[in-house]
């Protein structure tokens, strides 16, 4: 008798072993992350930055052709940071999304504004300056106010942010939508302003300023501006373990003071937001 407790005992066991092995078994596993950007951009061990090598002093090529300015500067500080290199790759600024998105390049990064319709396409750093749209002008230019641009020429930079600022602007818009006439770059819109092909130029104010300091006395800035910008890193949307290791190093830039000196060279001032 005790013989067959014992067996129905060890049958019970086993049978309830075998029910908790199958429960065990049909447990789905966690979750893992399909998020591999960050993987593989430490695997191939650098990223490619896209940028308008004619949007100084953000990023321009200098007398020896070289790719320079504040935010490669920035740019290199957080990929040794990180531990990889970063290239630079020239691109039609009116392409960038469909050059990130091919996974020609990794990052935008150049003076790119953020704006809620570019956040449908890319995935943004928070905002590490500010800037606005000014209106740059000949010296010897009659043009003192946005309401003078009636019937002038425009020029601005196709596919960028001072498109939608000046839309913005709707009483402006309305009176020079028909005059704006797209450039590739801003530096050629500023060489035809000094030609006389255009009339004035809207342009961020961190481009305008500097590219007057290197021509004195051709250009002046009108009182009136477009609205207050932000600037940040664009990254395609999927890609949020790279972006939180940027992130991460420009948090450490800002607060140990290497971004600050990097703003200095550049603009002579602290402009970095904090």
């Amino acid at each position: 008798m005790k013989r067959k407790v014992a067996w129905l005992v060890l049958l019970c066991f086993s049978l309830g072993m075998l029910l908790m092995s199958g429960c065990a078994a049909k447990t789905p596993a966690p979750e893992t992350s399909s998020d591999e950007s960050w993987t593989k951009i430490k695997d191939k061990g650098y990223f490619v930055m896209g940028l308008d090598d004619a949007f100084p002093p953000m990023g321009f090529r200098d007398e020896a052709n070289e790719i320079v300015g504040f935010d490669v500067d920035l740019a290199k500080e957080v990929a040794q940071r990180l531990g990889v290199e970063v290239q630079f790759q020239s691109i039609v600024w009116d392409t960038k999304k469909e050059e990130l998105n091919s996974g020609n390049i990794d990052v935008i990064w150049n003076g790119f504004t953020i704006t809620e319709e570019r956040k449908q396409d890319f995935l943004f750093s928070k905002p590490y300056i500010s800037d606005r749209q000014i209106i740059v002008v000949r010296a010897d230019s009659d043009i003192a106010s946005k309401a003078d641009l009636a019937g002038k020429k425009i020029g601005i930079q196709a596919a960028s942010s001072a498109n939608e600022a000046v839309e913005a602007d709707k009483e402006t818009f309305e009176v020079i939508k028909d005059n704006l006439l797209q450039f590739e770059s801003n530096d050629l819109a500023l060489r035809d302003l000094k030609g006389g092909g255009v009339e004035a130029v809207v342009v961020d104010e961190v481009v305008g300023r500097y590219y007057l300091s290197k021509h004195p006395g051709d250009y002046k800035v009108l009182k009136d501006n477009f609205d207050l910008e932000d600037f940040g890193v664009g990254f395609r949307l999927d890609d949020k373990a790279f972006h939180a290791e940027v992130e991460k190093a420009l948090d450490e830039m800002k607060a140990d003071g290497t971004a600050a000196k990097i703003s200095e060279k550049w603009f002579g001032e602290d402009i970095i937001n904090k």
